[in-house]
């Protein structure tokens, strides 16, 4: 029988090559720690033996009161699940984080539970019977993941199903959008967008919109379109003090780690987005677009730049993170699923955010606080 995992302190080296040769999730390096600067945060290791076969960003947040923490592993811990078993990675964790004055701990496997294409979903939409992804029949199924749900459950490990039938999630996306890249070719990649994709894309380069890569001084003109987006959708945008931030930690990182892209018309800023890479794994991140001249389709644009450079770059994945899981037409979010469904890649919806109450009474208390903010 092999020896239990045991959790321990790693340095932020450690952490940092194990996540990126396992291409896990960038709310897992030692930079998203740096960057959420009202949380206190850990570096922490599984090892096998002398073996470290696990690493994890682990995000502590102080109660109003007393001196005990909120313990938050968002999209982590990275570790195979499957080779170990739930068991065998939670178990100690607990351990861990108990001992560091945690009352509760969350953590956010990044372990896929089922798979639709394109195609799937656009059928769905098109007989307009099944209001939400979940009720749709999934392309592909895991069944460890569905296994792993059960034992979650069975261990006392809570996940707020609500949460993901009513938006996006917990606090990470449950479903996003995936657009594989790995063994596939840049015209076989266009080719799967739906005809609406190819032709505004078309139409962006014929009208004369320029995609460039911009650097940290651009931040401050995406920022300005991303309080216009913000503005005309209704949300509360980051101050642009947070994008520096975010920034300075990720280049400190890796010099590629953060990117940020531009889409002018004569002279005219009309989108920005940015993307993040950890290694075989890119994530479109934040984006922004004016309300001007959206006809000319620089969206479209600036998304396929992005894609063509991701694959340049090697990676396998193009991640356009968070969906609804609604299909209802009459639904504000549906408009986003739409548009990445255009892409002609996948939505995929992993086990979601579980919380573990290793101290039941200020779990609650905890729970009764944010409900009441």
């Amino acid at each position: 029988m092999p020896a239990p995992l045991v959790v321990r302190a790693i340095t932020k080296d450690e952490h940092l090559s194990f996540v990126d040769q396992a291409s896990g999730s960038f709310l897992q390096t030692p930079a998203w720690g740096q960057l959420k600067s009202d949380w206190s945060h850990d570096s922490i290791g599984w090892f096998a033996a002398d073996e470290l076969v696990g690493a994890a960003l682990v995000l502590y947040r102080q109660t109003p009161v007393v001196k005990r923490f909120l313990a938050y592993l968002p999209e982590g811990p990275v570790i195979d699940w499957q080779a170990f078993g739930f068991a065998a990675v939670a178990e100690p964790l607990v351990q861990h984080v108990r001992k560091a004055g945690a009352f509760t701990v969350k953590i956010g496997p990044h372990v896929p539970a089922r798979r639709w294409r394109a195609d799937t979903i656009k059928a769905a939409i098109a007989a307009g019977e099944a209001k939400r992804l979940g009720s749709v029949d999934p392309d592909t199924t895991n069944g460890f993941a569905a296994d792993m749900v059960q034992q979650l459950r069975a261990a006392g490990w809570q996940r707020d199903d609500a949460a993901a039938t009513a938006g996006f999630g917990d606090l990470q996306p449950r479903y996003v959008f995936h657009v594989p890249l790995g063994g596939r070719t840049l015209d076989e990649i266009f080719a799967g967008f739906n005809q609406l994709w190819r032709r505004n894309v078309r139409k962006a380069e014929k009208s004369g919109v320029q995609v460039s890569l911009g650097g940290f001084d651009d931040l401050e003109a995406f920022h300005l379109v991303y309080a216009e987006t913000a503005a005309r959708d209704g949300f509360t945008p980051r101050p642009l003090s947070y994008f520096h931030r975010m920034w300075r930690a990720m280049a400190d990182e890796d010099p590629d780690r953060l990117r940020v892209y531009l889409a002018h018309h004569e002279g005219e800023l009309l989108a920005a987005t940015t993307w993040v890479r950890v290694n075989k794994h890119v994530w479109y991140s934040y984006g922004a677009s004016s309300n001007h001249k959206r006809e000319l389709r620089p969206s479209n644009a600036i998304q396929w730049r992005m894609i063509t450079d991701a694959h340049e770059a090697g990676a396998d994945v193009y991640d356009l993170r968070g969906i609804s899981d609604t299909l209802d037409e009459s639904d504000p979010l549906f408009g986003l699923i739409r548009f990445k469904v255009g892409t002609g890649g996948e939505a995929v919806e992993y086990v979601g955010e579980w919380d573990y109450p290793v101290n039941r009474l200020l779990h609650r208390g905890f729970k009764w606080y944010l409900g009441r903010r």
